[in-house]
C-alpha cells in the first residue's frame, strides 16, 4: 500500500497559499515546532534510553523507507533514522526540516528547495542537491510513488547546485511544499536495494541494532538539528493493543504508541499513567467504489450515508474518543468549510434512495476490513448492523493485512481505510479523490472536483482560493465515496517520568528529539 494511513503527515491547508508560501523566508532548519506535553518547572535533563511500542505484524516488517510500510513500528524506526525535508509544526502548516527553505516561481510550479546548513549522513557525508534528487526519483519510481509527489514527474526533480534541489510541477501548486512531507526520506545516492537495510540516515537517531521489527536507536550526536536529548530509543512490535497497553501498565515500556481508545479507557483510573490525546489524529472512513459495481449510482452512496448513527459510531466504537464526521475528509484544516449541514440518519430517505435506485436489497455485500489499528473491525460490524435497519445487508470480512493492501484496497466495492492524519482538504484531495490519483481509493472521476482543485492550487489569493475550496467540499459532500462516519482521537499512554512527547499527528509525532525522561 506504499504508506499505512496513520502515517501520512500532517498537512493542514488552512493557511491556504500564503500558509505555503511564509515558510520561504524561514531560515530554521530540524525540529519542527512541535506541541509538547506540559512539564510544569521542570528542567529537560539529557540521558536515558526510552522504550515506546508501536503496532505492527512480524510478517509485514520493512526496512525500505520507500517500501510499503504496513507496520507503524516500522514507520517509527524509519522516521527516526531518516528524515524528510520538511515537517508539520505547530505554528506553521508546513515547517523546515532536511531544506531549510523553499522558494516557489511566480506562476507557482517551480519550487527550489535549500538544504539545511551542516546536513550530514550518519557516517559523516554531507548530504548533496544530487543524494535528495536521486531518494525522491527512488520513492517517484515506486508503485505508489505518483500519489506521494503528484504533479511531479522524475524527469523534473533536479539539481540546481549542491545544496538546491528543484522541483517542477504539471501544474500550478502553491501547496507543493506539502508533498516534501509525505516519507521523502533521504538516502545516499545510487543505494543498492540490497543494502538499503543498513543506509545510513540523516535523522536525530542512528540504528544500533535491528531484529525481528524490534530495534535500538542511538543519539546522533552530530545531527543538524542539534542533539536529541535521549541518548538512546528502542522500538518494541507488538501484535495487538491490548498486548502494548499491558507491556505499558506493567512498566516494561515507557510509551504505548497509537494504543487506542479501549485501552485509555482501562488506563483513566491510573494515576502512573499519561494520556496524550491528539484530536482529529484519525479518519476512518468507510469506501464505496463510485466506477461501478453497486455503489456507482450517487444515491445508493447517499443513502448508506444517511443509514449511518454516526453518535453511535463515536461513542461505541471510540469510547468517546473522537468527534462526529460529515463525509468530508481533513476535518482538523481551519479551511474546513463550516456550513454545509451536518449529515443526520434518516432511515426513511435511506430507504426511498435505494428503492429509487433500484438498489437490490435482497442480496448481501461484503464489507472489507483488518484490525490493523484499535476499532477499524469493530466500527465495520456496527455500520453493518445499521445498515441493516435501511435494508441493506452487510456481511464484514476481515482480512490479513497483507492481502487486504495487496489485493482489495482500490479494488473492492465496499471496504473500511484509515488515514493517519485529517489535517488538509487538500491533501486529501490530490491523494485520494482527483480521476487521475494514484490512491483513488473508490475509483472517483468528477471533472467538476478536479476543476476546482487545479484551480485553487494555481490560485494565491486567499480569497478567491478560500471559495475554491468551498466549492471543492461541497463537491466531495454530494458524491465522494466516503461515508466518514468520525475521526478517533490519537492516543498514546505514556508512563510517569516521560515528559515532552509530540503532540502533532502524522509525521509530528513521531519526532521524540525533544522528548525526554525524569528519572
Amino acid at each position: 500500500m506504499g504508506i499505512t494511513r496513520r502515517q501520512l503527515l500532517w498537512a493542514g491547508a488552512g493557511a491556504g497559499a500564503a500558509g505555503a508560501l511564509a515558510a520561504c523566508s524561514s531560515g530554521k532548519s530540524g525540529s519542527a515546532d512541535a506541541a509538547p506535553s506540559g512539564t510544569g518547572s521542570q528542567q529537560a535533563r539529557p540521558g536515558g534510553t526510552l522504550k515506546i511500542g508501536a503496532l505492527g505484524k512480524a510478517s509485514a516488517v520493512t526496512r525500505d523507507p520507500h517500501g510499503t510500510q504496513a507496520n507503524e513500528s516500522d514507520y517509527l524506526i524509519l522516521s527516526l533514522i531518516f528524515d524528510t525535508l520538511a515537517a508539520p509544526g505547530a505554528s506553521t502548516n508546513t515547517a523546515p526540516r532536511l531544506a531549510a527553505s523553499w522558494k516557489p516561481s511566480d506562476d507557482l510550479r517551480t519550487w527550489r528547495f535549500t538544504l539545511a546548513d551542516g546536513a550530514t549522513f550518519h557516517d559523516g557525508t554531507p548530504v548533496t542537491a544530487e543524494d535528495v534528487v536521486w531518494s525522491l526519483k527512488r520513492l517517484r519510481n515506486t508503485p505508489s510513488g505518483k500519489s506521494r509527489l503528484p504533479g511531479i514527474q522524475p524527469e523534473n526533480i533536479t539539481a540546481e547546485d549542491a545544496r538546491t534541489v528543484v522541483l517542477v510541477s504539471d501544474y500550478p501548486n502553491a501547496e507543493l511544499p506539502l508533498l516534501t512531507r509525505l516519507t521523502t526520506f533521504v538516502l545516499k545516492k545510487d543505494t543498492k536495494d540490497d543494502a538499503i537495510a543498513g543506509a545510513p540516515g540523516t535523522g536525530p537517531f542512528k540504528l544500533d541494532w535491528y531484529r525481528d521489527g524490534n530495534a535500538r536507536l542511538v543519539r546522533n550526536d552530530n545531527w543538524y538539528g542539534g542533539k536529541a536529548l535521549l541518548d538512546a530509543v528502542e522500538v518494541r512490535l507488538f501484535e495487538s493493543p491490548q498486548a502494548m497497553a499491558n507491556a505499558l501498565l506493567a512498566g516494561q515500556i515507557d510509551v504505548a504508541s497509537n494504543v487506542g481508545a479501549v485501552a485509555a479507557r482501562t488506563a483513566e483510573a491510573r494515576k502512573d499513567v499519561q494520556i496524550v490525546r491528539r484530536p482529529n489524529d484519525m479518519a476512518m472512513p468507510i469506501v464505496m467504489r463510485t466506477a461501478d459495481g453497486p455503489f456507482a449510482d450517487p444515491r445508493v452512496r447517499e443513502a448508506l450515508k444517511l443509514a449511518v448513527d454516526r453518535d453511535a459510531m463515536v461513542k461505541q466504537v471510540l469510547s468517546g474518543y473522537g468527534t462526529v464526521g460529515n463525509d468530508i475528509l481533513g476535518t482538523g484544516d481551519p479551511a474546513l468549510a463550516k456550513d454545509i449541514p451536518q449529515r443526520t440518519r434518516d432511515l426513511a430517505k435511506a430507504k426511498q434512495l435505494l428503492a429509487d435506485a433500484g438498489f437490490d436489497t435482497a442480496k448481501t455485500y461484503d464489507l472489507v476490513t483488518t484490525e490493523d489499528i484499535a476499532g477499524l473491525a469493530e466500527s465495520a460490524t456496527l455500520f453493518a448492523t445499521q445498515a441493516r435497519e435501511a435494508g441493506v445487508k452487510i456481511n464484514v470480512v476481515k482480512q490479513d493485512s497483507k492481502i487486504f493492501w495487496d489485493a482489495t484496497w482500490l479494488k473492492a466495492p465496499l471496504y473500511t481505510t484509515y488515514w493517519g492524519t485529517n489535517d488538509s482538504v487538500v491533501f486529501f484531495a490530490s491523494k485520494t479523490m482527483l480521476s487521475d490519483a494514484g490512491q483513488n481509493e473508490s475509483g472517483w472521476n468528477e471533472p467538476s472536483f478536479d476543476e476546482a482543485y487545479r484551480q485553487a492550487m494555481g490560485t494565491v489569493d486567499a480569497t478567491e482560493r478560500g471559495k475554491l475550496l468551498h466549492r471543492l467540499q461541497e463537491i466531495e459532500f454530494a458524491g465522494s465515496g466516503y461515508l466518514l462516519w468520525g475521526m478517533a482521537d490519537g492516543i498514546d499512554l505514556a508512563g510517569a517520568a516521560v515528559r515532552d512527547l509530540p503532540r502533532l499527528p502524522g509525521y509530528g509525532r513521531v519526532q521524540l528529539e525533544k522528548t525526554w525522561l525524569a528519572r
